[in-house]
This record gives structure tokens, C-alpha cells and sequence, in this order.
């Protein structure tokens, strides 16, 4: 093993048997796939931003260990959020005991809760409201149109958020992956806030749905990104959680050779799903890596890992065997 910090000799020592062994076995086969000069796609759904997964994943962005970034709407904003009203999150360890009452108080303060954690309503959406909309708007009047992440990207590079920063920015994964133009794509992303949000202003007439680009204009850009890349090496696929993130993105292969019928096209070099959803016949986000041969999507030999466990837990650990921490 090359040289490594603490936390990868610890997993390396002692993760041998079972979800803990994969782990082992997917972040060697990850290093291979970057050493071999693939490149790699992580997909990121549930709450990994809030779960403040930009501490490890900020520095794989800069230390180019990912390519491209599929995510939830969520996790786009989510970290924007942190970012700018940290101090005003509430922890709720004992949210497994909230009575529908306690549910209720939280939502009156302003407070609305991911698991263990709420967000602060108005320092985090309203605060990004005031400002996304000004960016939205002079898009519009330009006649411009750009998609999610890219008006995201112009937020936080036109420095108006500064003034709220509350956690180190390089904590940042948006803030890292904005400073690098990492390409990003955003399936459904008007069932996030902002997207709501953006609707609302639809709706009252102050922008057009047409200023944001569409989930068929992320595919379509998609295509030509992958095609593009894919003619020297190969792109892996790093899927954390289940859903439109991971599901949206690993489409684009048998998009392209079986309705653009593009027989060159490679398959996904590598495979990895980390999920807690169990395994079953018609739950898609646990369904074997196998499965996805018959969809096209991966071949036979494709290097294929699943990680049933939490996200919050393996996703850092992985990180850190790549950072050679």
C-alpha cells in the first residue's frame, strides 16, 4: 500500500469481513480507476450536504479526484446553506422521541428538520432567496438562460454571501466546486427549495420557467460530456444513496448506444453504491450492481461494489483512503 495516514491504515488493518471489506475494496479499485486515467462521477442523494460531507468531499474536488457530480437539488443548495447559517442549525439528538406537537413547535420556529438537524428557515432560504432572485432576474432581462448549478455557481462567486459565512469556507463543496467549474448535474431539480421557490416566482409572473434550463437539457448536455470524455479512458460511477441522482446520470449509456445507437460507446468502468436500502427484487436503489448488465449500463467484468450501510459513515472513510489520510 502506498503511503497513508492514520484513518486508512485503521480501515485497512481492520476492515476485512462483510460491508466493511467492500468499503476496503471499492476505495482501492476507486484509486486504480483515477491512476488508470478514467475519470470519475459521484452522485450524491439524501442529506449528505446538511450531513456536512463537503469537509472530505471539498478536498477530492481540489485534489481532482472527481470529475463530474450528479445531485439532488437538496444537496446543491444544502451545502450554500451550512455555509452561510451554520451557527443557526439546531441539532435534535432525540428526534426519534419528537411528539407531533414537538414537530409542530419546530415548524413554528422557523425550523424544519432533516433527521437530527433543522434548518433555519430565514437565515438559510430566505437569506439565498434574496439574492438567487436578483441573479434569476438579470438572466432573464439579458435573455440568458443557464441551468441550476450554474446560477448557484454565480451566487457564490459574485461574493455577496461572504458576509455570511459561518463555517471555514473550504468546507465548502459548492464553494470548492464553483472556484473549479466542476461540471454538475441537477436531475428534479425543482423539488428542492429553490426550486420551489423559482415556481412560486413563475407562477406570480416575475420569471419564466424557460430561464432555467431542463432535466432534458442536463441529459442532452450529459451525453456530449460523456462522449467526449470517454474516447481515451473511461468514467466510473461512485453512487451514494439511491434515487434520481444516481438513476438520472448512469441512463446516459444506454441513452446513447441503444437510442442514438452509437455502438462505440463505452460502458461505466467502475461501480459503487453505497445504500442502506435492502437489497430486493423492485426497489432500484437495492438492486444488486448486477442488474444494471442487463440494462446496459454495466458489463460483466465492470469492477462492481455495493456498501450497505450509511453514508454519513463509509462515504468519509472512503474519502480519507483517497486523500491518504
Amino acid at each position: 500500500m502506498k503511503n497513508k495516514g492514520k484513518i486508512s491504515n485503521f480501515i485497512v488493518e481492520h476492515y476485512k469481513h462483510f460491508n466493511s471489506a467492500s468499503l476496503i475494496d471499492a476505495a482501492v479499485e476507486y484509486e486504480k480507476q483515477l491512476e488508470q486515467g478514467n475519470k470519475m462521477m459521484i452522485t450524491l442523494a439524501g442529506a449528505m450536504s446538511t450531513a456536512e460531507l463537503g469537509k472530505s468531499l471539498s478536498e477530492i474536488i481540489r485534489q481532482d479526484k472527481v470529475q463530474i457530480i450528479s445531485c439532488t437539488g437538496a444537496n446543491l443548495e444544502e451545502d450554500i446553506m451550512n455555509l452561510v447559517a451554520h451557527t443557526h442549525y439546531k441539532r435534535v439528538p432525540e428526534y426519534r422521541n419528537l411528539s407531533t406537537e414537538q414537530e409542530q413547535q419546530l415548524l413554528e420556529k422557523g425550523l424544519n428538520r432533516v433527521t437530527d438537524t433543522c434548518i433555519p428557515e430565514e437565515e438559510a432560504f430566505r437569506r439565498l432567496q434574496k439574492h438567487v432572485f436578483k441573479i434569476w432576474k438579470n438572466a432573464e432581462n439579458n435573455g440568458e438562460r443557464f441551468f441550476p448549478h450554474e446560477f448557484m455557481y454565480k451566487l457564490l462567486l459574485s461574493g455577496v454571501l461572504e458576509q455570511y459565512y459561518e463555517i471555514d469556507p473550504k468546507n465548502s463543496w459548492m464553494l470548492t466546486a464553483a472556484k473549479k467549474n466542476l461540471p454538475i448535474i441537477v436531475p428534479g431539480w425543482e423539488d428542492s427549495t429553490m426550486g420551489n421557490i423559482f415556481a412560486s416566482y413563475c407562477l406570480k409572473g416575475e420569471l419564466k420557467p424557460s430561464t432555467m434550463k431542463s432535466g432534458i437539457e442536463y441529459m442532452c448536455w450529459l451525453a456530449s460530456w460523456y462522449t467526449k470524455n470517454t474516447k481515451a479512458n473511461g468514467v466510473g460511477f461512485f453512487q451514494i444513496g439511491g434515487g434520481i441522482a444516481g438513476d438520472f446520470p448512469i441512463c446516459v449509456v444506454p441513452m446513447l448506444y441503444q437510442d442514438m445507437e452509437k455502438d462505440d460507446t463505452r460502458l461505466w468502468t467502475y461501480f459503487c453504491q453505497i445504500s442502506d436500502s435492502t437489497t430486493s427484487y423492485g426497489s432500484y436503489s437495492g438492486a444488486v450492481p448486477n442488474e444494471k448488465i442487463t440494462w446496459g449500463k454495466l458489463d460483466a467484468n465492470t469492477p462492481k461494489f455495493i456498501i450497505e450501510s450509511d453514508a454519513t459513515i463509509v462515504a468519509p472513510l472512503i474519502f480519507a483512503y483517497l486523500l491518504n489520510w
